[in-house]
């Protein structure tokens, strides 16, 4: 059974952490997963996100960086989503369409319905059947960053708290919009009770 689902949530959040140790349970009990994220995924869609993420890249403007992470999506969508949903798989992808309407289109102030429709351009009209939004208060997860040095710090975290805080506010706008597809999970607790949480969130989906 194919099922698309997509993991959101601010800086810090966990979610990345957690799309791992879910990955390797879901393998276990013999589902056939496709691990992603975005911008990236593949090695084209790479090269675009070495270009979104870069610290050198203060100038860029907000339509620009828009317009990159939607070339960036059509691509992966092209070259691994698409694919791999066809072939009946489970494809976990760290960020996808929500991730650039919460940051560009709320953050930014590009305005949501405007960054939905140059996604829709570039998805094809493609949503999640799944979404899970880590939410978490942006102090918290910025705090978690600056205390782990192993993890890359990109451009977006070197945005001021108020960008932060705007984009966990589109993220539950974005929930309480799409409520079919969207669960909230708390994660401010820990990464076990987070990851069971969200494991239940997928399972029930799976039934």
């Amino acid at each position: 059974m194919s099922l698309f689902v997509t993991f959101e949530g601010g800086e810090g959040s966990g979610k990345s952490s957690a799309l791992k140790l879910l990955d390797e349970r879901l393998r276990r009990e013999g589902y056939e997963t496709v691990l992603t994220r975005e911008p990236g995924g593949t090695p084209i869609a790479e090269q675009i996100r070495n270009v979104i993420l870069d610290k050198a890249n203060t100038k860029m403007d907000s339509r620009t960086e828009a317009l990159l992470y939607a070339a960036s999506r059509r691509q992966h969508l092209v070259e691994k989503v698409w694919p791999a949903l066809k072939e009946g798989k489970l494809v976990l992808c760290d960020r996808y369409l929500d991730s650039s309407l919460a940051y560009q289109g709320g953050a930014r102030g590009l305005g949501i319905d405007n960054v939905l429709n140059v996604n829709l351009f570039a998805t094809e009209g493609t949503y999640p059947d799944l979404t899970l939004l880590f939410d978490i208060e942006p102090e918290i997860g910025l705090a978690r960053i600056a205390s782990n040095a192993s993890r890359e710090v990109n451009r977006l975290d070197l945005e001021k708290i108020e960008f932060h805080r705007g984009v966990r506010k589109t993220f539950l706008e974005l929930a309480a919009r799409y409520p079919d597809r969207y669960v909230i999970i708390d994660a401010s607790k820990t990464l076990e009770e987070v990851v069971e949480s969200a494991y239940h969130s997928i399972a029930a989906r799976l039934k």
